[in-house]
């Protein structure tokens, strides 16, 4: 269902962030991420340059290698537009995540390791969808793990609540769970 009309306006920013998974030949998992801003007119930062109407303010790439337990191996960061001379230096500290794995605390572990003024908002905010892209790539992550607890995705929105409808259907040995008693 569309959004209702809107009032008379006049565009000013876009931002598009684009996700792809892949399964690679040697096991592992690459997930890349796209952001790009552009507004549609001309101007200036000052001190700065000039940008044209349409030309991308920031265009910024990240990929995470990942094993089959969602274990960060690799992290490839490319920035093609940005706005500042120092925007580049937040690359390095992006190797900080190698070792990380993807799942619960995941955005906790980006501002660990990325937050304030140790790296860049515009790479963080990619990295924070990176996670469900990598769990939409995996079809065997929505497998219940091996221990018999509950996939990570259950009891995480609406549809997947644990006393749902589709919890119930497809997942019925979780349907109306409850997580153990704290000792």
């Amino acid at each position: 269902m569309p959004l209702p009309s809107p009032a008379a306006r006049t565009p000013m920013h876009t931002r598009r962030t684009t996700f792809r998974g892949f399964e690679r030949g040697d096991g592992l998992w690459d997930i890349e991420g796209e952001l790009v801003d552009t507004k549609p007119f001309a101007f200036d930062i000052e001190g700065e340059r000039r940008w044209d109407a349409n030309e991308p303010l920031h265009a910024m790439h990240i990929r995470l290698t990942l094993d089959h337990i969602m274990t960060i191996r690799n992290v490839a960061v490319a920035m093609e537009s940005f706005p500042h001379a120092p925007c580049p230096q937040a690359e390095a500290p992006m190797q900080r995540l190698i070792g990380e794995t993807l799942g619960r605390g995941w955005r906790k572990t980006i501002d660990h390791h990325l937050g304030s003024v140790q790296g860049c908002t515009h790479l963080r905010e990619l990295l924070f969808g990176m996670a469900t892209a990598a769990f939409q790539s995996r079809s065997a992550s929505f497998a219940p793990p091996a221990d018999g607890s509950p996939p990570m995705h259950l009891g995480k929105c609406l549809a997947w609540d644990f006393n749902g409808p589709v919890v119930e259907r497809l997942y019925p040995v979780f349907f109306r769970w409850q997580p153990p008693a704290k000792p």
